[in-house]
């Protein structure tokens, strides 16, 4: 018989430890997926919806816009979610200010104060945003 010592030991446990990782299957499409696991992924979006009424329409028409974007629009806007998420506050206060404002001009009127930015000192960007305030966030 055989006396395993640590150094025999270790590998058989790394073995053993990732052996239930190896043998997970990777999950099935959505129509192959059973009523357990469906009711996983959406139980937490029946919670918001629930429980937030007045949400319920942005999250819809947040829902739809996402669908109608290509693949390669919502790696960019993933892309612009994260890059927002880590952001200082005041750089967040920025780009909602920027944001909102581009939001109702044309694409040569959108260049235009990109460049105009750019050129603006730290000073001169605060006080573009105190006079062209980020409008009121809704609740999440």
């Amino acid at each position: 018989m055989k006396i395993l010592t640590p150094r025999l030991l270790l590998p058989l446990l790394l073995f053993c430890a990732s052996a239930p990782a190896m043998a997970e299957q990777p999950l099935p499409e959505w129509d192959q997926l059973t009523p357990a696991q469906r009711e996983t992924l959406i139980a937490p979006m029946r919670d918001r919806w629930n429980a937030a009424p007045e949400r319920r329409q942005r999250a819809y028409e947040h829902a739809r816009s996402w669908q109608q974007m290509t693949p390669e629009q919502r790696e960019q806007a993933r892309r612009g979610m994260h890059r927002f998420e880590h952001m200082a506050p005041q750089q967040r206060r920025e780009a909602q200010a920027l944001f909102a404002r581009m939001r109702g001009m044309d694409k040569d009127q959108r260049q235009q104060l990109r460049e105009q930015w750019q050129k603006m000192t730290p000073e001169q960007r605060r006080q573009w945003v105190e006079a062209n305030p980020p409008p009121p966030r809704a609740e999440r």
